[in-house]
């Protein structure tokens, strides 16, 4: 038995096979996560039609699950700071899986609505916790990468999913094959879960739960580690020092949110409102679900590549340049061709930008944050800015039904782009020493 403090071996010592293994869940995890959100933009067109919504009805029903991910983001966010990283995965996917069984047998916008709104809760909650999470699984050299790769999935679930679905749909249309897809890889993860993904070492160190040394000296032999024979001391439960640590970082999360919020407008706009609006043009929805496909795959792609140059230079000005191009891409969307192939083409390129730029993002709001607010100071900044990802359906479903056109439309939602790079360049530089303590000073 020894002494020494658990996360401090973790961060220095090279990642074993379970760390990596629980990474890779969570994930897959993200990935199935990814496709539950998308899932109502693929059946869009077919909800549109069997049901004779208007577009400012059918943009409130594509935005009914990003209000739940706002409102999941904080509150489960803060329950995993308060009962652990684990149960509230466990309970985000449960939410998500009845969500999703629940909308394939929606029978109204009402009831479809509902449970959009629901699923919405658990996977806000999930995003918050697992990268946070991911973040305390990982070791100092690889915790950046690892959160990147872990919000990359969620390209790979929409790209996976969206072609499996697609398929399906060219083979017999229902737009109720979407979330009974969902639905199933959500309840698989479940077990999945249960089995392989360990508590985290920094919520039992600081929190000490019940059997807190019991559980952490199983997750620490699981790895191959030695066991300890005490808890580190927990930190004090002065409600001063938590405070202070608030006011640190409380500027700069309103900042981050902020910047947030304007992105996810740009982001979900287009994501969302693909499919709807090509087959508007007269494609036939498998061919208006392969261009949302092809965003995410260039989204894929870009979350690579962004997470590549971020191991060479700092990852905000990266985050920032790909926040300029991805505008430029929303704003030229159907502008100058309703050809199906350069619609893909643009597609791919917002997808590269936009989609690229969250990962990155994520990164720089993991660090932000000290380990005790981490989950929840995530999930605030998720949260906010998850109103931005509904706004943006919901104002272009009124400005479509209002006469405006493509053009007009796509170049109002670009603008959020632009500012949420003008934000982020107002976030200073932050010293080896603030990145250490997980704090971001204001220029």
């Amino acid at each position: 038995m020894v002494d020494e403090d658990p996360r401090e071996k973790i961060a220095r010592e090279p990642m074993h096979a379970r760390q990596i293994l629980a990474i890779g869940i969570l994930t897959v995890c993200t990935a199935v996560e990814g496709f539950d959100v998308y899932a109502i933009s693929f059946a869009a067109p077919g909800i549109a039609e069997a049901w004779q919504i208007d577009r400012a009805t059918l943009g409130i029903v594509l935005a009914m699950d990003l209000v739940g991910m706002s409102i999941g983001s904080v509150l489960l966010g803060l329950l995993a700071d308060r009962f652990g990283r684990k149960p509230t995965i466990l309970a985000c996917l449960a939410i998500m899986a009845t969500g999703m069984w629940w909308a394939s047998r929606a029978g109204s916008v009402l009831d479809l609505s509902a449970a959009r709104f629901f699923t919405g809760l658990g996977v806000g909650g999930l995003l918050a916790t697992s990268s946070a999470i991911a973040s305390e699984l990982a070791n100092d050299r690889r915790r950046s990468l690892s959160v990147t790769v872990l919000i990359g999935g969620f390209s790979l679930g929409a790209i996976a999913g969206g072609a499996l679905v697609s398929e399906l749909f060219a083979q017999n249309y229902r737009w109720e094959t979407a979330f009974e897809v969902g639905a199933f890889a959500t309840t698989i993860l479940i077990a999945l879960v249960l089995l392989f993904v360990p508590e985290s070492m920094a919520f039992l160190c600081e929190r000490h739960p019940k059997n807190a040394l019991e559980r952490l000296n199983r997750i620490l032999l699981d790895q191959g580690r030695s066991p300890i024979d005490k808890l580190p001391l927990r930190p004090l439960p002065s409600h001063g020092r938590v405070s202070g640590l608030a006011r640190e970082v409380r500027r700069a999360a309103l900042f981050l949110a902020l910047a947030f919020f304007m992105y996810m407008v740009s982001l979900y706009f287009l994501m969302k409102w693909i499919p709807k609006l090509v087959a508007d043009m007269n494609y036939p929805p498998a061919a208006a679900g392969g261009v949302l496909v092809w965003a995410h795959i260039g989204g894929l792609i870009g979350t690579i590549v962004i997470s590549l140059l971020s191991q060479v230079w700092s990852v905000r000005p990266v985050v920032i340049a790909a926040f300029v191009c991805g505008a430029a891409a929303v704003g030229t969307f159907g502008r100058f061709s309703q050809e199906l192939v350069s619609l893909t083409a643009i597609a791919a390129a917002a997808g590269f930008f936009i989609i690229g730029a969250n990962s990155g993002f994520y990164s720089i709001v993991a660090q932000s944050f000290p380990s005790q607010l981490r989950a929840a100071g995530t999930g605030f900044v998720i949260g906010v800015g998850r109103a931005g990802s509904a706004a943006g359906p919901i104002a272009a479903g009124l400005l479509f039904e209002a006469g405006w056109s493509l053009n007009a439309v796509s170049i109002i939602m670009a603008l959020g782009c632009l500012i949420a790079a003008f934000v982020v360049t107002s976030l200073a530089q932050p010293s080896a020493s603030d990145v250490a303590d997980g704090r971001f000073r204001l220029s």
